[in-house]
């Protein structure tokens, strides 16, 4: 979490020029990303005023992460945010493999093994089965495409 020298609680809600400074990011990218992201929703005061709670300040720490760290699009990485959850919930808390994109079936663009060839997870259903298959084949047409 970023540290904040201002003397505020922890919980306090910060403005957008107070997460610039203390992550390092630009505001504009900050307005940008709240754009780009449906999860990243700071509180809006009379006058459009931004303020950033502790949750929001979590989502841009780890949409950076993900983003410049990670080299995810952003495309990619709200895909990877809502797998895994919002930074805070319950659900991403209790995920052990949040660091590992692949787990996320989300890849940055790497080569290599690829999502679809891991094996299922066992609540994965037909639904899942059906539509991995189906990708599969596509992905086998256009790779014998790509080679001719």
């Amino acid at each position: 979490m970023a540290e904040f020298a201002d003397g505020k609680a922890k919980s306090a809600f910060r403005t957008i020029g107070e997460v610039s400074e203390a992550l390092n990011i630009k505001p504009h990218v900050l307005r940008y990303w709240e754009q780009q992201f449906s999860l990243l929703k700071p509180m809006k005061r009379s006058g459009g005023r931004r303020l950033y709670r502790p949750g929001d300040i979590e989502m841009v720490e780890e949409i950076d992460r993900l983003v410049n760290g990670e080299g995810y699009t952003l495309k990619g990485a709200e895909a990877y945010l809502r797998s895994h959850g919002a930074p805070g919930s319950e659900r991403r808390k209790n995920d052990r493999r949040v660091g590992d994109r692949r787990a996320s079936g989300v890849d940055a663009g790497n080569s290599g093994a690829s999502a679809m060839d891991r094996p299922l997870p066992e609540n994965s259903g037909p639904d899942l089965s059906e539509s991995i298959a189906k990708l599969k084949s596509i992905r086998d047409r256009l790779a014998k495409a790509i080679e001719a």
